[in-house]
């Protein structure tokens, strides 16, 4: 026979003795070194000063004479904390083992069918799927403080009828909403754009949004499809960027003036330069001036006006 050399912590919550100690050697059969803490009465665990932490599971008597029934079952849930529970029970209480399940209990047992592999099978079923409700719930609640704790707005909205079924802290700060106001209602209530914005295949896309106040906001959103409370739902992130717009634009602005800038420097001012220039050729030809010197410096100087003008000509184009 496989007995099993693993470590096992085991509460049993028992007054009949005889069920505790068939219990016992139930449990001997399959695990080689099993810790077995027994108490006979709730009082007695509850008071009791070890620490449940190192317990793997509780095995639990429905009828104690301190306490039964369903105020049994919830005092000892919660104690128990992460430790799963399992309740033992007989035929004429039956119905009420299926009650403890709803309660959270970890499973039932009914004694007259126990045996050894059933106990076994039991505990070693329960221990690991306690393990993994606890993982499911510590993954829920790292998802919910990402959505809530995300310092992006987020909307999550039914896939078909594109109502919002949750939006977190971001969202309500930067649309001026509060969640209710938004739960159940169309997500057209923000996004204005006449088109369907979630049957194509993209994920990243440019939107006009309206606060509650009727500001209008430029939105980037990113979506895509998830499984929300078993339902086909689109999460959706939204960044709004209408300072980055404006930003854009204002330089944009201030391009254009620039180009007009260099246009009357290349135009304009380039008109009168030209006259110049084409004075002192003619002053130099018709020799009507004596002082030639001077006239090379006049010269010199409209070079150097021109070049000037055509660097900053140059460095406005290049912009």
């Amino acid at each position: 026979m496989i007995v099993d050399e693993k470590k096992y912590n085991i509460i049993v919550i028992e007054d009949n003795l005889g069920d505790f100690f068939l219990l016992e050697e139930y449990l001997s059969e399959k695990i080689k070194l099993p810790t077995i803490k027994h108490f006979e009465k709730f009082s007695d665990f509850k008071q009791s000063n070890g620490s449940l932490s190192d317990y793997d599971i509780i095995f639990l008597d429905l009828s104690l004479p301190d306490k039964t029934g369903t105020e049994l079952v919830e005092e000892v849930l919660k104690i128990s904390n992460n430790i799963p529970v399992v309740v033992l029970t007989g035929y004429s209480d039956f119905s009420f083992a299926l009650k403890a399940i709803a309660l959270g209990a970890s499973d039932y047992l009914l004694k007259d069918e126990i045996n050894s592999a059933m106990l076994y099978k039991s505990l070693v079923y329960n221990i690991e799927r306690f393990k993994n409700i606890i993982k499911i719930k510590e993954s829920e609640q790292l998802y919910n403080d990402l959505f809530e704790l995300s310092p992006q707005p987020i909307f999550v909205i039914d896939a078909t009828t594109l109502q919002i079924l949750d939006v977190n802290q971001a969202c309500e700060k930067l649309y001026e909403f509060k969640k209710e106001e938004l739960v159940n209602q169309s997500i057209k209530t923000i996004f204005k754009d006449e088109e369907s914005i979630f049957d194509n295949h993209q994920t990243i896309i440019t939107q006009n949004h309206q606060k509650k106040n009727k500001d209008k906001i430029i939105a980037q959103v990113k979506y895509n499809k998830i499984i929300h409370n078993n339902k086909e739902a689109i999460i959706i992130v939204s960044n709004d960027i209408t300072k980055s717009i404006e930003h854009l634009n204002e330089i944009e602005n201030q391009n254009t003036k620039l180009k007009d800038i260099a246009w009357i420097q290349s135009h304009v001012v380039r008109s009168p330069l030209t006259n110049i220039l084409g004075l002192i050729k003619l002053i130099n030809e018709t020799e009507s001036v004596n002082d030639k010197e001077l006239l090379d410096h006049l010269n010199q100087s409209v070079i150097e006006l021109e070049n000037t003008i055509n660097e900053i000509v140059n460095k406005t184009h290049s912009m």
